[in-house]
């Protein structure tokens, strides 16, 4: 099911600011494990999720929960409307390849075939783009290729294929760290990282230069800091984020969704799902009557001043089950709705410093999980 919700929006609002007219992500930088597991969500229960390229909606329709899955952006919703078609009409294999993970013959021909499954909405975005499909849409957002001009034209001149092939093998937390210290941290690799992952870099080639408006310090440095973690602390060679940054697919690292495990969950799941385009609190509000067991708000207020996040947390806890849990990143702009709601929302501190630890999408400064008071 295809909603159309959109209002005009308000002067000064993100969608009069920023572009929402490409795909900005054509995957979900973010850790559905780290989501699933703070959401805790299952059969009879509804999820109101930021759709953003699709991934994490389908990963919690995999819970068998209800997923109302909403954005600004049309063609972030016809990411996951293709994607959930090829869930519905493609076997395991071809879904992969379809989506640019593995090899494919003919994606065109494929996209053909499961075109009728599309909101008009979506099909007319495709046929726009073809060569996004025969490319694999995993490929085709302005993230995406920030990554790849990071992969081809600067991480060469830092460290040889070889060396980036020894940072994804496994191996032990202490192998871990002294591989950084004593080979990857050079005196040019943290240069050009902060160079290129600069506040002006970014909004130029990466994120909308709008998404930094509330934005204080450096921006280069903290990135830096979480990817030391990433590269430390966390396991590298099953990781699929850092995969996909220095080698340019997954390849056996797959993203939680498409893990085969999840298949044949997320395509009976389908008929759960629901697409709607416009704002979180419209979508919350359309659906007053059932309410919500769940919100994943993806990094939301990332792009809003405190005034604005107050008022949609109002709206949503409005529209909030008994117990309902939000999920929320943080890039680096701290916002939770604990801060204007104290006497709706818990923070669940130890939960939330937990599941950050182990956020395998290290871009992120903060990760919270809240919860209703009943």
């Amino acid at each position: 099911m295809f909603l159309d919700l959109r209002n005009e929006p308000d002067t000064g609002s993100i969608e009069s600011r920023a572009d929402f007219d490409i795909i900005r992500y054509a995957n979900c930088w973010e850790d559905a494990d780290v989501l699933r597991r703070a959401l805790d969500v299952g059969p009879g229960d509804r999820v109101l999720s930021v759709a953003s390229a699709g991934d994490n909606s389908l990963e919690l329709l995999a819970t068998g929960a209800e997923v109302v899955a909403v954005d600004l952006s049309r063609p972030q919703l016809a990411c996951l409307d293709l994607r959930a078609a090829a869930f519905r009409r493609l076997d395991y294999p071809d879904l992969l390849a379809m989506l640019g993970v593995r090899d494919g013959d003919d994606r065109l021909a494929t996209y053909r075939r499961l075109r009728d499954d599309l909101a008009p909405e979506s099909a007319q975005f495709w046929d726009a783009h073809t060569e996004l499909v025969e490319e694999g849409i995993i490929f085709g957002g302005k993230f995406e290729r920030y990554f790849a001009s990071f992969r081809n034209r600067v991480l060469p001149l830092i460290h040889s294929r070889a060396t980036v092939d020894r940072l994804l093998e496994e191996k032990s937390p202490q192998e871990r760290r002294r591989f950084y210290d004593e080979v990857w941290n050079s005196r040019r690799w943290r240069y050009l990282f902060r160079l290129f992952f600069s506040r002006r870099v970014m909004g130029w080639l990466g994120r909308d230069p709008e998404f930094f408006r509330y934005v204080d310090g450096p921006v280069s440095r903290e990135i830096a800091g979480r990817t030391e973690q990433a590269l430390t602390e966390l396991s590298t060679h099953d990781n699929p984020y850092l995969t996909f940054i220095l080698r340019g697919n997954f390849y056996d690292a797959l993203p939680p969704y498409l893990e085969p495990e999840k298949y044949e969950a997320i395509r009976d799941g389908l008929d759960r799902l629901t697409l709607c385009w416009g704002t979180i609190d419209d979508a919350a509000r359309h659906w007053a009557d059932g309410g919500f067991d769940a919100f994943n708000l993806s990094d939301l207020f990332e792009y809003l001043d405190e005034d604005a996040t107050a008022d949609i947390y109002e709206t949503l806890l409005d529209h909030a089950r008994p117990e309902a849990r939000f999920a929320t990143w943080n890039v680096f702009v701290p916002r939770c709705g604990h801060d204007h709601h104290p006497e709706r929302l818990r923070l669940l501190d130890d939960l939330s410093k937990t599941l950050h630890g182990q956020d395998r999408a290290f871009f992120y400064g903060n990760f919270v999980v809240e919860e209703v008071l009943s």
